[in-house]
């Protein structure tokens, strides 16, 4: 099978898996349920009370920053935009950087109030230091003109954008499926979906980019 033809469509398969998630996200998060009321009512922990309010506000810029790193994450992994469009490329990876940014803190606030508790709230403080860390260290990359490990490295990076969807369809398979309660299943979610992201953002820089394309050598960061 032709590498690049296999590049692609597994290219298109992650844009279609990210439009329809942000959809989802956006419709579920603003039209649907704005207040998060089913969300909130799995939120049992009598040592922290969950400020609604504030908690609500915080949630809903974590939602919107959220969808751009999606949106312009999944963007620039296009050759098209990389070789043809390359100040927008640039710009849109800076805006990428900015929203993870924005994602993380909005998280940290967030945390303490995980489903689950400190179970829970562990791992999204790990993950919210993690994640940062590969995203700068792809920024660090380019900044050396080392393009093929700048992509290799936002490949990492991006994977985690996907960290929600991850979680949601673990506590679907763990609640749903197996009978487990939503708290525990939610927590399986949690480690299930950052040890997942971690092994097939790997399996992804080890077999898709794994050798740099042709085209990409006579690109530089400008």
């Amino acid at each position: 099978m032709n590498p690049r033809k296999t590049s692609r469509r597994l290219y298109s398969s992650m844009l279609m898996v990210m439009a329809g998630f942000v959809l989802y996200v956006l419709y579920a998060n603003f039209i649907h349920d704005p207040q998060a009321g089913e969300f909130l009512s799995h939120k049992e922990s009598p040592k922290r009370t969950v400020p609604v309010s504030a908690w609500l506000h915080v949630m809903h810029v974590h939602v919107i920053f959220a969808c751009i790193a999606m949106v312009g994450g999944a963007m620039n992994f296009s050759n098209t935009v990389l070789q043809k469009y390359r100040r927008f490329h640039r710009a849109n990876g800076y805006v990428y950087v900015a929203s993870v940014m924005v994602v993380v803190l909005t998280s940290g606030y967030m945390a303490p109030y995980a489903t689950g508790g400190k179970l829970t709230s562990v791992p999204f403080n790990l993950l919210n230091i993690i994640w940062p860390a590969i995203t700068v260290i792809a920024i660090l990359k380019i900044k050396k003109k080392q393009i093929h490990q700048h992509r290799q490295w936002m490949a990492r990076s991006y994977a985690f954008c996907f960290t929600n969807l991850f979680i949601h369809l673990f506590a679907a398979v763990f609640h749903s499926g197996f009978g487990l309660a939503y708290k525990t299943s939610y927590v399986i979610g949690v480690y299930s979906a950052i040890l997942s992201l971690f092994l097939l953002a790997e399996i992804v820089v080890r077999t898709v980019f794994r050798e740099p394309p042709p085209q990409l050598g006579d690109v530089t960061a400008r």
